[in-house]
Order: structure tokens, then sequence, then C-alpha cells
């Protein structure tokens, strides 16, 4: 390697921005896994019933009109039963009235009154080195409709059908249902169906109660099957839903949260009530009203946790380019004064080691999880450069300051792949002191190498050749 410490100084850092290849790899390889890690819990998940989000009760009343439309027909002999024609042989057409009854979109109504308790428990299911939650779950809805609203958006000569209204309860998929479905209103038990698809009408159960003004309140039974999360509409003009679980460690989410939540070691429970001015949904409509219901009013609790050891390991890739810089400033440093600089391959292998760092935590990190698998990598990381320094680089004795440096950026690695929220103040504040001591140290340094006598600051010429004496005369 050159002399010159400013052209050392630049070599090494063209050095270091070569680590960015490396390092692209490396992120390339944790993207892959993380999505085969999604795609391996997604198909568990499916097989087991996959994330539930229900909606409803709703009833659905249908709506007919009478219309009289102004029709004309051939004109016909009463005794003969031919049609007429005039003079000319052309057919004779008589107008007439007819009215016709049409169906018309139905009235959507939902409950005055909802309460909902959801009780699950849950298990581990595997496969491969991934482990997914599962759930069974046992739900209770109670509610009732004021019926007395739904006569206000229809139009004149429209009539609803109460007789034929149906009450539906839609799910994310029908087949996480398990055991059996049982719609009661007192002492009255109704059957359930699943909706066709060939409704179009979402998927889930519906029930034909007939005459919904007859009834009191209902109440619904299911048992299901579920992965990932669960939730529910807020569909009642008041509504109150109740959780309760054995899963230790639930994430809430949706667009309420919980009123009041207690989460131990032994599981969670949780509770919300939400008045229907804290939703953007009607009571009553005649446009189905299910999708603002599943996408602006629900209580949710996810009970996968995320694998995001994917995440940090994919940033500590990301960040990786600025600690293995600082590593190369530290060797550069600390073997200025030697008489044998470490040579620009050495400092490659520095790089390369840093770099499958990464790879190694998250190797272990899906074994044993990421604290452990963070300690054993950086640890095994720190002990090869260490030795590396003290064997190859022959430090001697800063091969000490080497090994309290490696500690050191492991460690504000470590808080910030921890909390995301300091990441940037801490590599910040690492980039400016790293920088200041490289600026600070060797301040005194001979940037353009040796300086000669007669030969100008800034050039050094090699000496003249000695020219041997002739011998006088």
């Amino acid at each position: 390697m050159l002399r010159s410490a400013g052209m050392r100084f630049i070599i090494v850092g063209a050095l270091a921005l070569m680590m960015f290849i490396p390092l692209n790899l490396v992120s390339d390889i944790v993207q892959e896994r993380a999505r085969y890690s999604d795609q391996t819990i997604s198909d568990i998940s499916r097989e087991w019933g996959g994330a539930q989000l229900i909606s409803g009760p709703r009833l659905v009343i249908p709506v007919t009109e009478e219309v009289t439309y102004m029709r004309k027909r051939e004109a016909v002999d009463a005794i003969t039963g031919r049609s007429l024609r005039d003079d000319k042989n052309n057919l004779i057409y008589e107008h007439y009235e007819e009215t016709v009854t049409e169906e018309r979109t139905p009235v959507f109504l939902y409950p005055e009154r909802f309460d909902m308790d959801v009780s699950t428990q849950t298990q581990t299911r595997a496969r491969g080195v991934f482990e997914v939650p599962v759930f069974t779950a046992d739900v209770a809805l109670d509610f009732n409709f004021d019926t007395s609203a739904a006569s206000a958006v229809l139009r004149d000569k429209q009539t609803l059908l109460w007789n034929d209204s149906e009450l539906r309860v839609l799910l994310n998929s029908n087949r996480a249902l398990r055991g059996e479905a049982i719609l009661e209103s007192g002492a009255q038990g109704f059957d359930l169906e699943p909706i066709p698809a060939a409704r179009n009408a979402g998927t889930g159960v519906f029930s034909e109660v007939g005459d919904p003004r007859r009834l009191g309140d209902l109440s619904l039974r299911l048992s299901m099957y579920g992965a990932q999360h669960v939730g529910v509409a807020a569909v009642g003009r008041t509504t109150r839903v109740t959780m309760n679980s054995d899963w230790p460690d639930p994430s809430f989410f949706g667009d309420f949260l919980p009123d009041a939540r207690e989460v131990a070691d032994d599981g969670f429970s949780a509770t919300w009530t939400v008045p229907h001015l804290a939703r953007s949904l009607p009571q009553v409509a005649r446009e189905n009203p299910d999708q603002v219901a599943r996408s602006q009013a629900t209580m949710m609790v996810r009970y996968l946790t995320p694998n995001d050891f994917y995440q940090k390991a994919w940033r500590s890739a990301r960040y990786g380019i600025l600690f293995i810089s600082l590593t190369f400033l530290t060797i550069l440093l600390l073997a200025r004064g030697a008489k044998k600089p470490a040579h620009p391959v050495q400092y490659l292998m520095v790089g390369l080691a840093q770099s499958v760092f990464v790879l190694l935590m998250l190797a272990y990190a899906e074994q044993i999880g990421f604290g452990a698998a963070y300690l054993v990598a950086a640890a095994a990381t720190i002990g090869l450069l260490t030795l590396f320094g003290a064997t190859a680089l022959k430090l001697g004795k800063q091969t000490g300051l080497l090994a309290a440096v490696l500690v050191t950026v492991y460690a504000v690695l470590y808080l910030i792949l921890r909390s995301a929220d300091y990441a940037l103040l801490a590599c910040a504040t690492l980039a400016f002191v790293a920088l200041a001591l490289t600026m600070w140290l060797p301040r005194n340094e001979a940037w353009q190498g040796p300086e000669i006598s007669g030969g100008g600051r800034w050039f050094r010429r090699a000496p003249a050749p000695s020219q041997p004496s002739m011998p006088a005369e």
C-alpha cells in the first residue's frame, strides 16, 4: 500500500464503498427469507380458517313497488279473436294501462342494541422453523332491531315484504365455522344457511326469520377457527364488545381501540363501547353498508407476533456501511504508525466478516430468537476481528482498542435495532463522533508523505543516484 497517508485514506474509503455490494446481497437474502416466512404463515393461517372479521347481524328486508306502464297491443275482435285491420289492411293497435309489481333495492337495517362476547383459546402450529398461533373462538351475539325505522327510507308505492326478511352475518370465510350455529329469539329457533355465492352478497350465514316485528331480542352463537387476528364491526346504534383470551401478547388495532384492557401472562381481556355518533354508518339504508362497516368501524385483536427480526436484520444491513466504515477508520488510525500498513485485501476480509454478521444473526434468530442470536453473532464477529487484528494486522497492544471500538459499535447497533424511534439519533451521533475523532487524532499527519529539502512543500523527488568519483590524473 502507498506510504502516503492521504492515499491510504482514499483507498480505504473506496474499499468501504465497495462493501455496498455484499451488504445489498445480504439485504436480498433477508427479504427473501422474510417473504418465505410470510408465505408459510399465510398458508398455515388459511388452512386453520384465516383471519376473521365479523360484520352484522343485519336485517335485509325486500322491497317491491307497484308501477303502472302505458302499453299498446294489437286490437282483436272480441268474437273471432282475430286482429283488427283498417281499410288499408294495416294492423290496428290499442293503448292500455298495466300495473306490475317490481322488486326494488332492499332495506338494510342494523341492530339498535348490539352486544358481543368473544372468548378464544390459542394453540401453536409449526412448519419447519416457523410457528403460528391459531385460535378457537366462541362467539355470542345478543341484539335487537328497531323495525319502525325501516319504512322511513321507502318511496311512494313501495312496500316492505316483512315476511321475506333475512338476517345476515358476514364472515371472512365460512370454512372457519365449527360446531353448531344457533339463532334464537326467546324459545323460537331459526335455521341458518351459508350465503350462496351466486347472490354476490358476501361470505357468511343467513336465516329467513320472517316478520321481524314479531320478534324480540335475538341471540346468535357461533364457534369458529381462526389465525392472525379476529375482529368485529361496530354495527349497533350502541355496540358493546368483550374479548377474552389466553393469548399473553395481543396487539389491538382497527378503527376503535379498547376502552379498557387487562394483559397478563395468562391472557388478556378487553372491552369496547362504540356509540353510533362515533361511526359513519347509517342504521337503515337502501345501499349495502357492509363495506363501510368492515373498513371504517372495526375493533381488532392481532394474535400473531410478527417475526420482526427480519426487519431488524434488514435494517442492520442498511446501517452496515456505517459500521464497516467505522471499523476501517479504526484500523487505519491504529495502524498508521506501523512499518507494514494493512493491505486492501485485509480490509476486504474485515468488511466481509461484518457483512456475514447479518446472515449469522438472522440464521440464529430463526432458531433461538433475536436477543440471543444477536449476542452469539456479535460475540463471534468481535472475537474473529480482534484475533485478526492481533495476528494478521499486527496491532500489538492496540488490539485492545480495536476490540473496544467493536464492542461499542455492536452495542450501539443493538440499541438502534431495538428502538427504531432513536435509530437516526444514535446513527447521527455515532457518525459525528467518529468523524471528529478521525479529524483530531491524525491532525499532525503528513498526508502528502515525507517532505524533501529543496523540492517544495507538496512534492517529493527521488534522490539522484550517486556518481562514482573519477580518479585524479
